[in-house]
């Protein structure tokens, strides 16, 4: 079984924050496509990280989580990329690792 992460911004670059309705319809997408969902929404988690030269950036973010017996790369990778452009970042964090349940 795997445990895919979605690491999702509150806020663009330029500070906006972003409508509920972008993440209800990630909710949606994710819900429908593997019938459950998690989300880490109430405290949002915190982010840094150094960008060229010693500039920090900080991003307060929200984590969705989906599992899944069958892992399609393909169609994660492509999901990110459509994500990363909706939520107007460089690099949008899609994380999976292999679960065990016990």
């Amino acid at each position: 079984m795997y445990l895919i992460q979605i690491l999702l911004p509150l806020y663009a670059n330029d500070g906006r924050k972003f409508s509920q309705a972008e993440f209800t319809r990630v909710r949606d997408e994710l819900t429908d496509g593997f019938g459950g969902l998690t989300t880490y929404v109430r405290s949002p988690a915190g982010g840094l990280w150094k960008e060229s030269g010693s500039a920090t950036v900080y991003d307060d973010i929200v984590i969705y989580e989906v599992m899944t017996n069958k892992l399609d790369r393909s169609w994660w990778h492509n999901y990110r990329i459509e994500l990363a452009q909706r939520f107007q970042q460089e690099v949008l964090i899609v994380r999976v690792s292999k679960v065990q349940l016990l």
